[in-house]
């Protein structure tokens, strides 16, 4: 006989960063006057093994994280980015020019850069705080009805939700359960990520070496460290990492910017396939997608956690209007109007990622003249440099409330 759990308004499948923002949005939004379950289905996170996997916030997202309550939390660890630097060249090149640059305005950093972990770590003590209900476990079954949808999990209960969002990342067991196909490719690179050491001050600068294998990003922390996001192809990204530490360091140091002095490995090395991938369709009956379960993209403008954020804002806004007004959170009208505002915007990012790469990660020297020349008259159009600054930040004018900090 299975045990069957309260039904719920929303049940988000999912504890990672896109999940727990939403259910603090909602919570932070509305209060006693909604019911949030977030599903998690991850054991506890070994405090013995440092982060490692950081992420780049916009000044949308961060302005979503503040307005929600988790970036009082967050930015003590953050690192603000005030300068970008990109390059483009060869490993070997000796003088390595920078081709376009941004720098902070009076607005504001470009970014901050934070470690996964932390960000979760944020969101979660929010959730906690504010009444989020969380249930251990995993998702195993999906079955929408009328008013309300149930979920069951792999320990025989069951969860009963007005909303169900999946937010339970690229391989989202709940997005399958609903019969929503994903279309995309994986690409022929993984990303080498680790934390690295160095003799001098990054002063909060940012740079991306566009290199024939994928780009080579050096992205400031707090202190004299900085993470790397190392693209290479697979093959060559296992060769690097069954080199042994000196060999490593050696091959790293090819890459490196000489401008911060001597390196040093400041945490284990590991390598992540890279995949584009968006679903067929972002709702289903009384459900939502969100984060990685909607679209994954290509890491080279680091925008994976601001787009599902930028989900987060949108899907926030459309259930808070229609509980506010006694409606239903899961109707079919308020999902249409969340997927038509993010679809579209987000498939765009994911292919205008996937173009970029494509066009930088080569060393064919007509393509590699065209695209340095393009780089370099963006450099000489300030109010081209803005826009980008804009767009990149996701908190436009037309930006849902919680991306221009406007509480709902």
């Amino acid at each position: 006989m299975t045990e069957s759990l309260p039904v719920f308004d929303l049940v988000i499948a999912g504890a990672a960063a896109s999940g727990l923002a939403l259910a603090a949005a909602l919570k932070q939004a509305l209060g006693e006057g909604i019911a949030v379950a977030v599903i998690d289905p991850a054991p506890p996170r070994d405090a013995s093994r440092p982060p490692l996997r950081t992420v780049a916030i916009a000044e949308g997202p961060r302005r979503l994280l503040e307005t929600v309550g988790a970036w009082d939390a967050i930015e003590p660890k953050a690192q603000a980015i005030v300068k970008m630097t990109i390059m483009d060249g060869g490993v070997h090149d000796a003088v390595r020019l920078p081709h376009l640059g941004f720098e902070a305005t009076e607005s504001g950093p470009l970014a901050h850069m934070a470690f996964n972990d932390d960000v979760v770590a944020a969101l979660s003590e929010l959730c906690r705080a504010l009444g989020v209900v969380t249930i251990a476990g995993a998702v195993a079954g999906f079955r929408p009805a009328a008013r309300v949808a149930d979920i069951g999990l792999a320990d025989g209960r069951s969860v009963r939700a007005r909303l169900a969002v999946a937010a339970d990342g690229a391989r989202s067991k709940l997005r399958t359960l609903a019969e929503i196909p994903a279309y995309g490719w994986d690409y022929d690179q993984s990303g080498i990520v680790a934390t690295i050491a160095h003799e001098y001050d990054h002063e909060g600068e940012a740079r991306q070496h566009f290199l024939p294998a994928g780009p080579f990003a050096i992205l400031p922390l707090p202190g004299r460290r900085s993470s790397i996001v190392w693209n290479e192809r697979r093959a060559d990204a296992r060769a690097l990492l069954a080199l042994d530490p000196d060999d490593f360091l050696r091959q790293l140091a090819l890459r490196f910017t000489p401008t911060l002095g001597e390196i040093a490995l400041a945490s284990r090395v590991e390598a992540f396939p890279f995949r584009f991938q968006v679903a067929r369709r972002f709702v289903g009956d009384r459900l939502a997608l969100v984060g990685d379960a909607a679209h994954v993209v290509h890491p080279i403008a680091g925008q994976g956690l601001n787009l599902g954020l930028r989900d987060v804002a949108a899907l926030a806004e459309t259930v808070v209007a229609a509980m506010r007004l006694g409606l239903d959170p899961g109707a079919a009208g308020g999902l249409e109007a969340y997927q038509r505002a993010r679809r579209f915007d987000a498939a765009a990012s994911g292919m205008g990622m996937d173009l970029m790469n494509r066009l930088f990660s080569n060393d064919i020297g007509p393509l590699r003249f065209v695209r340095d020349l393009g780089l370099r008259l963006v450099d000489r159009a300030p109010w081209l440099k803005e826009r980008f600054i804009i767009e990149a930040g996701g908190a436009g004018g037309e930006a849902p409330r919680l991306l221009r900090g406007v509480g709902l």
